[in-house]
């Protein structure tokens, strides 16, 4: 039997081949976009990939089912709740894909979205001999349902007509009627690890197994379906505003990545300011301090680096055509991340990058980067310092008399900043302050500034911090 993880970090996306190596049949569970890693691995192990399995329509990035479906001709399942606009086998609660002598037996576990799905993989060459001749279950491919230290969150379905309440409480009964009747011994193979904002307290181990879950869970721990929906729907991170989108666009026909990537076209300076005149983002991609330093005007900087797709994807709107400004052969990487959350409209890139920009400097700007002394001054003078990390990072100290507004919320929370007040951003180390002094100077905010090596920088400067909560 083969049973590999691939794990994505900048998505916290884990995605699993499974394969019997005597038939060769195999399935990829929950795929990334690019699908060249499950393709090779494959070749290597002498497998053909038969299915391609989503547990659930994900709303944090767009699967890569119809690059699988016509790239090897494999077999698109869903939970059968799902509807979907390509064909697809829907799989009914104890629905078995069978791969030979590694089968698949399917259980409908609702409540992180209405359609999820758990495979358990049985191993048919290893028996269990107290068992009657049954095969004990060597995993559980989990998806979204149930996470190392966490629970899938319910409530990414609003938008879309279902209540958070109500499917918490399918998520529960889900949890407690289907999963938690398997072995102890069962491994569990979710879809996310540590830093996905599919949950909210994800453990940053990407396997772990049923017993242990039951013990250390704080999901799974004895309590009435009312506490636990109202356990797991408070608390939950901001969800970026694309989530929503990538949801609907898992359900939907669509250019496949190779496609969109093949028409990443070289732009000359003046197509960039035509295309930027005329409503396009210009998404600079490179390290923040190089963009500090000089960059296009109106342009938005996210590093590729990290949560780049993430952070994209909540400051940049997906219906826009986006423009890219990158060093000097990452085009292609910056676009297909891009294209993993289903961000395809990059109308092309800005040929030589910011050399082009050498002989027009009245197009450049920079952006000023402050000492923690510095910086401390100008507050002290009538700068407002706004505080970009999250509420939970902020609880743990923060800079006196500073504003907190999360990078996630920034967008929409504009009007809530002076305009006719010098502003200096911050987060903990300079890669979020970078994206959000860049947002509010594109949208028009003229006096920003940043705190250079962010609140770390200014701890160890040993400026002032109020007390951290207990």
């Amino acid at each position: 039997m083969v049973l590999e993880q691939f794990y994505l970090p900048c998505l916290a996306h884990a995605s699993y081949l499974v394969g019997d190596e005597t038939t060769g049949a195999a399935a990829v569970v929950d795929p990334q976009r690019d699908v060249a890693g499950y393709l090779e691995v494959a070749a290597t192990r002498g497998l053909r990939i038969t299915h391609v399995i989503l547990t659930h329509l994900h709303a944090d990035f767009i699967a890569g089912h119809l690059e699988l479906r016509d790239r090897v001709g494999a077999t698109i399942c869903l939970g059968a709740a799902a509807k979907a606009d390509y064909p697809f086998l829907p799989l009914h609660d104890g629905d078995v894909v069978s791969l030979g002598r590694v089968q698949l037996r399917v259980l409908e576990t609702p409540g992180h979205t209405p359609e999820s799905i758990t495979l358990v993989v049985h191993d048919l060459d290893n028996l269990d001999s107290l068992g009657g001749g049954n095969s004990k279950p060597v995993a559980a491919l989990t998806g979204d349902t149930l996470f190392v230290g966490d629970v899938g969150r319910p409530d990414l379905r609003v938008a879309l007509g279902w209540s958070a309440s109500s499917l918490g409480g399918l998520l529960y009964d889900s949890l407690h009627a289907k999963l938690l009747a398997l072995p102890d011994q069962t491994l569990v193979y979710p879809a996310h690890g540590a830093g996905s904002l599919c949950g909210k307290a994800i453990g940053r181990e990407t396997v772990s197994s049923i017993g242990t879950e039951r013990r250390t869970n704080y999901a799974l721990q004895p309590m009435e379906r009312s506490d636990f929906v109202n356990l797991v729907t408070a608390d939950q991170p901001d969800a970026p505003p694309y989530f929503t989108y990538d949801a609907v666009l898992n359900t939907r026909e669509r250019p496949t990545l190779d496609q969109t990537l093949a028409g990443l076209t070289a732009l000359t300076l003046e197509r960039v300011l035509a295309l930027q005149a005329s409503g396009a983002q210009i998404l600079d991609s490179r390290d923040p301090a190089e963009f500090a330093a000089a960059h296009l005007r109106g342009s938005v900087n996210v590093g590729l680096v990290g949560q780049y797709a993430t952070w994209a994807g909540t400051v940049l709107v997906h219906d826009r055509p986006i423009v890219l400004v990158t060093d000097p052969g990452r085009e292609a990487e910056s676009a297909m991340r891009l294209g993993r959350i289903g961000f395809d409209a990059v109308a092309g890139y800005l040929n030589d990058g910011l050399a082009s920009l050498a002989d027009r400097p009245e197009l450049t700007a920079a952006t000023e980067r402050l000492s923690p002394l510095l910086a401390a001054e100008r507050a002290s003078g009538g700068t407002l310092v706004v505080d970009v990390r999250a509420q939970a990072e902020r609880s743990s100290g923060a800079i006196p008399r500073s504003l907190s507004l999360p990078l996630s919320q920034l967008s929409r929370r504009l009007n809530e900043l002076p305009r006719d007040r010098p502003l200096l951003v911050h987060c903990a180390g300079g890669y979020r302050s970078s994206i959000a002094a860049s947002v509010l100077k594109a949208e028009g905010f003229t006096d920003v500034s940043e705190l250079a090596g962010g609140m770390a920088a200014w701890e160890q400067a040993g400026q002032p911090v109020t007390a951290r909560e207990a």
